[in-house]
Formats: C-alpha cells, sequence, structure tokens
C-alpha cells in the first residue's frame, strides 16, 4: 500500500494500481473498479425489484401532469419507491466499494422525458472539500434507447481539471440563489464545456440502457441528454446524486473560495431521514449557507482584547 493515506478516491489516486492489486479483488469486481478509475463510470444492475420501478412511475404521473413538467426533484420525501431506488441496498454496496467511504443518498431527480441538457458536469452544481467525493447514479425506469433521448457521455472526461466559474471571470457569491445564477451564467459554462470539448477532441457515447439497469458516474465526468427524435416519447429515469462521508460539501455556483465565500449545502441523508453535518478533516462546520467574518484591524484587535485571550481564541479555533 502507499505510504500516504490521500484524502481523494482512491480510484483517482496516483497510486491506484499498486492498491488495488494489493486488494485481492476477484476478477469480476477488479474489473469493474478498473473500468470507473480509467472511464469515470460503470454500467451495473442495481438489484431493485422492477415493481419498484412501476410504483415511481405510477406514483408520480399525475405530478408531471398537473405541474407540466418534465422534472420532479427530491420525490423521496414523499414516495417510497423513489426512496427505495436512491437507498438501494447493491447502489450503496458498490458505491462503497468504489470510494471506500459511506455513501449518503442527498438528491433525486425523476424525469419522464429525456432531458436532452448540454454538456455538463455535476461538480458544477455541487462539491466537496475534498475534491470528487461526489457520484451520480443514473436508473432506466422503462427501455432507453436512441428515439427518445439517451444520456450521453464522454470517457476518460473525470480526469480533466475541475472548472469553477471563476475561470469565467464570474463571481458564484454574488447571486442571491441558484436559480439567479443560473438564469445569469449558466449559459457561459455550456458554451465553455461545449468548446472544451470540441478543442479536446473528446470521444462522445451515448447510452441505450434496458429497463432496470443503471449507471454510475463520477462527480467530473462530462456528461447530457441526447435530443428527443421520436416525438411524445417517454424516458422514464431516476438519477440519483450521493455524496460521501468525512467531507464539506457545498454549492460552486455560490462559492467564492479566495474570499471565503464558501456556500456550506444544507444535506440530508435520503437513507436515514438524518441532516449530514459538512466536516473538514474532522472539524465540524456547524452552519449551511456562508459563515460571516468581521475583520478588524490588528492594532485594533491587540488594544481591545489582551494577548492571553487572543491566544486563548486561537488554540480553541485550532483544535
Amino acid at each position: 500500500m502507499s505510504t500516504y493515506s490521500l484524502n481523494i478516491p482512491w480510484v483517482e489516486s496516483p497510486f491506484f494500481e499498486q492498491e488495488l492489486e494489493q486488494a485481492g479483488y476477484d476478477p469480476e469486481t477488479e474489473a469493474l473498479i478498473r473500468q470507473y478509475a480509467e472511464d469515470g463510470y460503470v454500467v451495473f444492475d442495481p438489484e431493485v425489484d422492477e415493481t419498484v420501478f412501476d410504483e415511481v412511475r405510477n406514483g408520480l404521473k399525475d405530478q408531471f401532469q398537473t405541474q407540466n413538467t418534465n422534472r420532479i426533484q427530491d420525490a423521496w420525501e414523499y414516495n417510497e419507491a423513489v426512496k427505495k431506488i436512491a437507498a438501494a441496498p447493491r447502489v450503496l454496496e458498490v458505491l462503497k466499494l468504489l470510494y471506500r467511504r459511506e455513501p449518503i443518498p442527498f438528491q433525486t431527480l425523476n424525469f419522464k422525458a429525456g432531458s436532452q441538457q448540454r454538456t455538463h458536469s455535476d461538480s458544477i452544481h455541487f462539491n466537496s472539500i475534498p475534491e470528487r467525493f461526489l457520484a451520480g447514479v443514473w436508473v432506466a425506469l422503462e427501455d432507453v434507447h436512441d428515439g427518445n433521448g439517451p444520456l450521453h457521455y464522454y470517457p476518460k472526461s473525470h480526469k480533466l481539471p475541475f472548472y469553477d466559474l471563476s475561470i469565467l471571470g464570474l463571481k458564484g457569491s454574488t447571486s442571491t440563489s441558484i436559480e439567479e445564477m443560473l438564469s445569469k451564467y449558466y449559459t457561459r459554462y455550456e458554451d465553455f464545456i461545449a468548446e472544451l470539448v470540441a478543442k479536446k477532441k473528446l470521444e462522445k457515447k451515448v447510452l441505450n440502457l434496458k429497463k432496470g439497469q443503471a449507471m454510475i458516474w463520477s462527480a467530473n465526468l462530462l456528461h447530457g441528454g441526447e435530443p428527443i427524435s421520436q416525438a411524445g416519447s417517454t424516458r422514464f429515469t431516476q438519477v440519483n446524486h450521493y455524496y460521501f462521508s468525512g467531507c464539506a460539501y457545498y454549492r460552486p455556483m455560490l462559492t467564492d473560495m479566495a474570499i471565503e465565500r464558501i456556500s456550506i449545502q444544507k444535506v440530508t441523508n435520503i437513507a436515514t431521514g438524518q441532516e449530514v453535518k459538512s466536516q473538514y478533516l474532522d472539524k465540524p462546520i456547524d452552519h449551511v449557507g456562508y459563515s460571516y467574518k468581521v475583520y478588524l484591524p490588528s492594532a485594533l484587535m491587540r488594544s481591545l482584547v489582551p494577548s492571553g485571550v487572543r491566544q486563548w481564541v486561537k488554540q480553541m479555533i485550532d483544535k
């Protein structure tokens, strides 16, 4: 094993090959882990009973219609079948195998038809400190084919750097909400990713799945939705997002690291219903949203606060 215990997913570690060789997995498990490490995704059987998929479709059918929407977020809060898929034991088992940390399902998205969403990385919407402890699981609730808007993705793109809004000259923390940020700036991010894909000559693949199959993708894998060529066709799918234990969880589109404006995300574990507190190197972070600090001139601080008190406060903060 490596001399260093690195605070990154082991599938993205520079010592991955050595660790995999020494882990002693059976050939099938080793192949699954290796593909995920090399390509940033893997297709697998989530081992969810087919009746659960039908329960989701039937349970959300009226909501799709009455709200005139193609996407329902966090239906797990009131639909037990959605929750079962997000917290399926086999899904959690595979995620724990790939990340060697406890997975935390925290969001569900249900679609009636293809999203036709432009190429993006999930890391722009959710991220962790340390980076890349995030995964998406895309589950086909019916057969997905070329006509009904399948997923597209770019193998190995997860190895690219994480590009936040600052590279586009944008301040995330100036927006008051995710909705404001999306309406103002998200198209510029999508345009950048489209140009990046073209310049890097990344290979595009399209994912056709049978009902009941699932795909796990890495935090930074570039992906999106293909056009719907068969008008009126459905493509019932469920996307689940997972963080992993022992991290700080934040929203990059509302964050500016350099000026200490980090939007800590409130995370609820779908499997347990309990809130999961962010932490940094085992130190709990007790707030969500922004923390606010007031900086006073050092000369004023020295005159107002005795040296002994300042040293005590520093020791308490550093614990």
